[in-house]
């Protein structure tokens, strides 16, 4: 609300945001206050409003565009890899596209193959865009702060277990964090230690963020000093702090709901990989099967990356 009280540039685009607040609740009051003329209820028309989105930026406004699941990014897939991302480069800097996407990512509610991906690596692979995930409340409006104040295009990434809504299940405990009433920023690129540990790094990304924290409580009580680090931000990528984790403990395992080939885990093993690290045992990857996501609750929770799963990984590499 900050940023659209100080900027009237600043305005929303999306399905079912005006009066129903987002699928999500992340436009929860933003009606009431702001207006239909700046919280802007579209028909399901992915393509139409993001391309419409991207031109207005590319006008002078910043658009939040939301875009409740990422697993809808194919309808306008074009939109956003071939206008919002690449115009800046394109105009060789004639035009700016300082534009805010909030997309819905995550599984563990039962919503099936179409409605439950992650898919980040698929934005993160593409130039020209910077992905942002927060795991907290406070890190959540730090990171929209600076999104907001970007000359160009922010994918702010939200994950539904995370969002505090009733029919999702009880808010995970880590995630409520007391939250200042003045702005600040968290700044996209750094990443955050979120436990301090010596025998072992654990990665993770949101969600996975708090399975991990979880998998270090449980490796504690065995004797293992876990450290987790919250990436927070996928574009640009904090290589620097995984690699300084790993140096001081010699050990990786990555967590991450994104499936497991061609995507963060791998991304973040070859960096370590490619620092000069010296692994004291083969690095870990916990993440999603190439598979698409089963509807049915036991299947579903039998291939996500939950603490147990990162823990015993964690366990492989000491053994």
């Amino acid at each position: 609300m900050w940023e659209m009280r100080h900027n009237p540039n600043v305005f929303m685009i999306g399905e079912d945001i005006f009066r129903f607040g987002g699928v999500f609740g992340t436009a929860d009051g933003l009606g009431a206050e702001f207006g239909p003329q700046r919280i802007i209820d579209t028909p399901i028309s992915e393509t139409g409003f993001v391309s419409m989105a991207a031109g207005a930026a590319m006008a002078g406004m910043h658009p939040i565009v939301e875009l409740a699941y990422i697993d809808f990014i194919g309808v306008c897939y074009n939109s956003i890899v071939n206008f919002a991302a690449k115009t800046h480069y394109m105009s060789g800097g004639g035009f700016k596209v300082p534009m805010t996407m909030m997309i819905g990512v995550g599984a563990g509610y039962c919503n099936a193959a179409q409605h439950s991906q992650s898919m980040y690596a698929v934005l993160a692979h593409m130039p020209g865009i910077k992905v942002v995930l927060a795991s907290n409340a406070y890190d959540a409006k730090g990171l929209m702060h600076a999104a907001l104040r970007e000359e160009n295009f922010v994918i702010y990434l939200c994950h539904k277990h995370m969002a505090g809504i009733a029919y999702l299940g009880r808010p995970i405990p880590g995630t409520i964090r007391a939250v200042p009433n003045e702005p600040y920023t968290i700044p996209i690129g750094k990443a955050a230690i979120a436990r301090e540990g010596n025998d072992v790094t654990l990665v993770g990304l949101g969600w996975t963020v708090h399975q991990s924290l979880e998998a270090a409580a449980e490796l504690e009580r065995d004797g293992i000093s876990a450290e987790v680090v919250d990436l927070r931000s996928l574009v640009p990528l904090d290589r620097e702090t995984v690699c300084a984790s790993v140096r001081r403990t010699g050990r990786l395992v990555v967590a991450d709901e994104d499936y497991l080939s061609y995507g963060v885990s791998g991304e973040i093993v070859a960096t370590v990989a490619e620092s000069g690290v010296a692994f004291k045992s083969p690095p870990r990857r916990v993440a999603f099967p190439d598979i698409p996501i089963p509807f049915s609750r036991p299947m579903e929770r039998g291939v996500l990356p939950f603490a147990n799963k990162i823990a015993k990984a964690a366990r492989s590499t000491l053994e």
